[in-house]
C-alpha cells in the first residue's frame, strides 16, 4: 500500500515543522535526462508557484507533448494530459512513458495512473498532519492524485 507522507498535500498546521522542498534544479536536471532518453527536448520548466504544490515541465518528443509534475515536498512524479491550473488540480493523469525511468534512476518515484486515480481510502494516510486533514475535509479531493497534486489556496 502506498503511504502518503506528511506534507503530501503541501500543507502543514502552524505548529508542525517546516516541510522540505524538492529543488527545482534537481527536477530540471531529470527532465533534461528524460528528454534525452526520449529523443526530445524540454520545452518549459516552471517552479512551484502559489497555490500549486508542484513543479511542472513540458517535454516534447517525437511521440508527442508530455506534461510532467513534480511534487514540491516529496520526490513524486506524475504525468498529465495538460496542467489546467484548476484549484481541483491538474488535468487527467496518464500512465508514465517508458523513458520515465530517468526519474526513478535518480531517486524519484513515478506514480502510476492507477495509484493517482485511486480513492484516498486505498492508500495509507496515517502520516498526514492535522492541517492536511483540514484541507482534505474542505476540498474533498476525488482521488489520491487530486490530494497530492493540487492548487488549493
Amino acid at each position: 500500500m502506498f503511504r502518503l507522507e506528511r506534507g503530501a498535500t503541501g500543507f502543514r498546521y502552524g505548529k508542525e515543522p517546516e516541510l522540505p522542498e524538492i529543488p527545482l534544479r534537481r527536477f530540471r536536471g531529470c527532465c533534461h535526462e528524460a528528454a534525452r532518453r526520449a529523443g526530445g527536448t524540454v520545452d518549459q520548466v516552471h517552479e512551484r508557484a502559489y497555490p500549486r504544490d508542484y513543479h511542472r515541465a513540458v517535454i516534447v518528443t517525437p511521440d508527442g507533448r508530455f506534461v510532467v509534475l513534480c511534487h514540491a515536498v516529496h520526490p513524486w512524479i506524475a504525468f498529465v494530459e495538460e496542467d489546467t491550473g484548476d484549484l481541483d488540480g491538474p488535468g487527467n493523469f496518464l500512465d508514465p512513458p517508458v523513458w520515465a525511468t530517468a526519474y526513478t534512476d535518480t531517486g524519484f518515484v513515478v506514480m502510476s495512473r492507477e495509484l493517482l486515480d485511486s480513492p484516498l481510502s486505498d492508500v495509507d494516510t496515517t502520516a498526514l498532519g492535522k492541517g492536511e486533514w483540514m484541507q482534505i475535509r474542505s476540498w474533498r479531493p476525488a482521488s489520491t492524485g487530486r490530494a497530492v497534486f493540487n492548487a488549493w489556496d
